[in-house]
């Protein structure tokens, strides 16, 4: 049975993605999510980010069509000849980050990242973070206006425009990048194991407060936050052949 039966249509708000998912039902039909051999999401990256967040529990890979604006994880919006295209289309598998925040008054929360765990400034000071690799201290104090941990699929969004580098799918590696490092002058980071733990603790919390972002959930006062790659969890996204991520995230560096 081909896989491209039950097909799942998930859209975002706007009202292009909403006209699409209209007239998708309307030629290929459109089941539950929890029928769905196949769930494509029609919007934005944004709203990929949600939809594999929203059935990270459903055996069924993620299509995105771009309804939205810059479309990284998308493929590009097509009525016609979806099926085929579904048939034809090459897997990319995934695993996020998991963070654990602590904040001032002792609480934890935990929340799971595709892209990027972010720890910013939340005040008009600079943060001052210690940060630790598996229990090693590695950096005593880092004077900057924050700090994140990004997955090779979340590269190239925020991890990028903090100067970060661009990292191959299935390179084992995670990004550690500053964002405007005061001190060490223009430290821009590391380069980590996907293995790797780390400890990001807020130096002067009272006087300096910080908080933590995994994908849009925000956590403030925190104290601490850990993040490490949660190999448990794997997210399938699907992609017109010959421009899977793999190579998204190669032609973004001759670009």
């Amino acid at each position: 049975m081909p896989r491209v039966q039950n097909i799942a249509f998930l859209a975002s708000d706007t009202s292009e993605a909403r006209t699409a998912l209209d007239r998708l039902t309307d030629r290929y039909g459109n089941v539950p999510v929890a029928e769905a051999r196949i769930i494509v999401a029609l919007g934005g990256d944004g709203f990929m980010l949600e939809t594999l967040h929203a059935t990270m529990d459903i055996d069924a890979p993620v299509y995105g069509m771009n309804r939205g604006t810059v479309g990284f994880l998308m493929n590009d919006y097509r009525e016609t000849g979806l099926t085929g295209r579904l048939d034809r289309a090459e897997e990319a598998v995934i695993n996020p980050l998991r963070m654990v925040a602590t904040r001032a008054n002792g609480d934890t929360v935990e929340a799971l990242a595709i892209n990027e765990v972010s720890v910013l400034r939340a005040g008009p000071q600079a943060a001052r973070l210690r940060i630790s690799v598996d229990g090693k201290v590695r950096m005593e104090e880092l004077v900057c206006d924050g700090a994140l941990v990004s997955t090779p699929a979340g590269s190239t969004a925020y991890n990028y425009s903090a100067h970060g580098p661009i990292l191959p799918i299935g390179s084992g590696v995670l990004a550690l990048t500053a964002m405007s490092a005061f001190r060490p002058r223009r430290w821009r980071g590391a380069l980590l194991p996907q293995v790797a733990k780390v400890r990001l603790d807020v130096l002067h919390p009272e006087k300096r407060p910080m908080m933590a972002e995994a994908d849009g959930n925000s956590v403030r006062d925190v104290v601490a936050v850990e993040i490490e790659s949660d190999s448990t969890v794997a997210h399938r996204l699907l992609f017109d052949p010959g421009h899977g991520l793999e190579e998204r995230l190669l032609r973004e560096q001759f670009t």
